[in-house]
């Protein structure tokens, strides 16, 4: 009876599984007894080879026995410490393969696992789920954006997925030296590895260095985790490898592990030997061929240095010496030739008398811009008119486009404007508009451009006279405010002193009556051009129309209307009902002020602002002398209706006070 008992109890020890404490220690894997799985082999030498040449593989070596890693009372994870020493050998040295990992899991198998960056541990399906169990430290050499990889070259925690907990590119830092160093996983060099997990601070620590440097008191990974809820009783320790299509051997060439407490030092002596690395073969091709090679980045050269020069010459500029002060406010032809794209016609804004205007974005700064171009074949004059075009880039006004600057080449100018994504005022006017502009916006526009130009008259350190007013002229910003654009005609003089020209200047139907007699451009002929949009915003006409064989005049047809007291009744009929009558009123009588044939009695542009903005109450026009005989002048000897560009128009008693000139 006694025994059966002795024997039944050494049956049932037998038939209970025993688990390893853990502590073991491999200087050499020639006697060792592991669980090999994949391409995972053992070499005659001793060494544990992961992976081969056979792509798209994976590799497993575990130790063969479960390890206890959990007090059965708490269920914390026991510290435990590893050491081992690793080689990378790539097939090709520039290039490298997918790396391997030292891992603790459930199971000394994994079905469905993938080979490539998922290390033969995971695949898509179970990537990254928490019923893995699964700790990895991973030494990759892909650098795959989809799991966060850091770069090519890197040492990972991994839990339960690919997406590392806390990564670094690998490297380490010597003892009593300053600097971190790196290294090449895949260099074919011995390198030694250390991972610390401290059960009761829950701290994983991961060192790397080469194979002759003394373990660095400064680790490469340290990070805060508790495994407890990963860890099972037992698990199995060992390392998982793979190929993809970058072909690399990996080798364990010592390994030494323990639980509760430090793991064992290898003796590196009785480490076995690594293969030679493959050194890089010459291509025959590259050392027959090198004669061709050479002649063609020759050739390549020469053509490059005979582009640069065509393309030099291409963007070539004229610069002066007196130029220089003018630096900040002078373009590059070549950065204007790129914002525009070649001065495409796509981009072309429209056509004036004085040039093109494209619409750019500058390469550097993304700001938008618009770009007139404007022929200037004549170098006489040019040196006053770059410093009044400087000078004027310096206006800032809320209703005034900015110039921003210029750019002279060969026989061209480029004045450079902000772009006003809106365009200008005249396409909401004429020809059937597709978007009309209510009354609202068309006063509006009226007031900013009155102040506008009543900052140039009176505002600025000099007196800027614009020469060019007229709705064309007029552009609208984001907002629909009306900005005055269009300085290729500004004239400066200081304050108080006597503008000098030369010449007749403007558009037609917007001169006043003076410039014929005297070619002199004046604040009053600015008011006068005013005048002429004010009609024009209001009646939603040109100052002057063809109708027929005659040419009807704006300026006369509303003085009708108010001599027989319904000036309203030039309105433009676009506006419907939708209109504030008393503006509307003010802005006609206002525009036949502004148009009165003689300059003294027409309304400086401060005064203009205060009756747009109520601060000054209008009189009536014919106690302000505004009369059909008022609006009348004779043309000067000499200067008569042939000369100018446009068509000739009727000559009635209000016509001749109108505009000469044009474009």
């Amino acid at each position: 009876m006694l025994f059966m008992i002795v024997l039944a109890v050494f049956l049932l020890a037998n038939t209970t599984p025993s688990h390893e404490t853990g502590d073991f220690t491999y200087n050499s894997f020639r006697s060792a007894n592991l669980s090999l799985d994949g391409l995972a082999t053992l070499t005659g030498n001793g060494l544990l080879k992961l992976t081969n040449g056979t792509k798209q593989k994976v590799g497993h070596a575990f130790y063969p026995d479960p390890i206890t890693f959990k007090n059965s009372s708490d269920g914390a994870v026991h510290s435990f410490s590893t050491t081992f020493v690793f080689a990378i050998i790539p097939e090709h040295p520039d290039l490298g393969g997918p790396g391997f990992t030292f891992v603790v899991a459930p199971r000394r198998e994994f079905p469905g696992a993938q080979p490539s960056y998922h290390f033969g541990l995971f695949n898509e399906t179970n990537d990254g789920n928490a019923t893995n169990h699964i700790f990895a430290v991973e030494f990759g050499k892909i650098q795959n954006s989809e799991i966060h990889d850091i770069n090519g070259n890197h040492v990972g925690i991994d839990v339960n997925g690919l997406d590392s907990v806390k990564s670094s590119p690998a490297g380490y830092t010597a003892n009593n030296i300053q600097g971190f160093r790196n290294l090449s996983l895949s260099s074919g060099k011995a390198m030694q590895v250390w991972v610390d997990y401290d059960g009761m601070q829950k701290q994983i620590r991961v060192t790397v260095a080469p194979v002759n440097v003394d373990k660095p008191n400064t680790s490469l990974l340290s990070l805060s985790f508790n495994l407890s809820p990963i860890f099972k009783e037992t698990m199995y320790v060992g390392f998982s490898s793979s190929t993809g299509l970058l072909l690399a051997s990996n080798y364990i060439l010592g390994w030494s592990f323990k639980v509760n407490g430090q793991a064992h030092r290898l003796d590196l002596s009785q480490l076995p030997r690594l293969p030679h690395m493959k050194k890089k073969q010459k291509s025959i091709p590259l050392t027959t061929g090198l004669p061709f090679i050479c002649l063609f980045f020759l050739s390549i050269l020469v053509f490059a240095v005979a582009y640069a020069i065509r393309k030099r010459r291409k963007f070539a500029e004229v610069l002066e010496d007196w130029e220089r002060d003018y630096s900040p406010q002078r373009f590059k032809y070549k950065d204007l030739y790129v914002a525009t794209k070649g001065f495409r016609d796509q981009e072309l804004l429209g056509t004036g008398g004085f040039g093109k205007v494209y619409k750019g974005v500058l390469p550097t700064s993304k700001t938008e811009i618009a770009v007139k171009r404007v022929s200037h074949e004549s170098r006489q004059g040019m040196r006053q008119f770059i410093a009044e075009i400087v000078s004027i880039g310096r206006l800032r006004h809320r209703n005034i486009v900015t110039l921003l600057g210029y750019c002279r080449r060969k026989g061209e100018l480029l004045l450079v404007y902000d772009y006003m994504p809106n365009g200008s005022l005249d396409k909401y006017l004429y020809n059937q508009p597709k978007v009309i502009l209510s009354w609202t916006q068309r006063f509006r526009v009226i007031k900013g451009v009155a102040y506008g130009l009543s900052y140039l008259h009176e505002g600025w350190e000099q007196v800027v006279i614009h020469r060019d007013i007229k709705a064309s002229n007029i552009l609208l910003d984001s907002e629909l405010n009306g900005r005055l654009g269009d300085f290729g005609l500004a004239r400066l003089y200081d304050h108080g002193t006597d503008p000098q020209t030369t010449h007749v200047v403007g558009t037609l139907g917007y001169l006043a009556p003076e410039n014929t007699r005297t070619a002199r451009a004046t604040t009053s002929t600015d008011v006068f051009a005013f005048g002429a949009f004010l009609l024009e915003v209001a009646c939603g006409r040109r100052p002057i129309e063809a109708r027929g064989e005659e040419d009807v005049i704006l300026v006369d047809w509303v003085f009708s209307c108010w001599d027989k007291g319904d000036i309203l009744e030039a309105r433009d009929p676009n506006l419907g009902v939708d209109f504030v009558a008393k503006e509307v009123e003010l802005v006609l009588q206002l525009g036949l002020l502004c148009s009165h044939s003689e300059p003294t009695a027409r309304p400086s542009m401060r005064h203009v602002v205060q009756y747009l903005e109520g601060d000054l109450a209008m009189q009536e026009l014919s106690s302000l002398g505004v009369s059909k005989s008022g609006l009348t002048f004779a043309y000067h000897e000499g200067f008569s209706k042939s000369t100018m560009s446009n068509p000739p128009f009727a000559t009635s008693s209000v016509a001749n006070s109108l505009l000469s000139g044009g474009r």
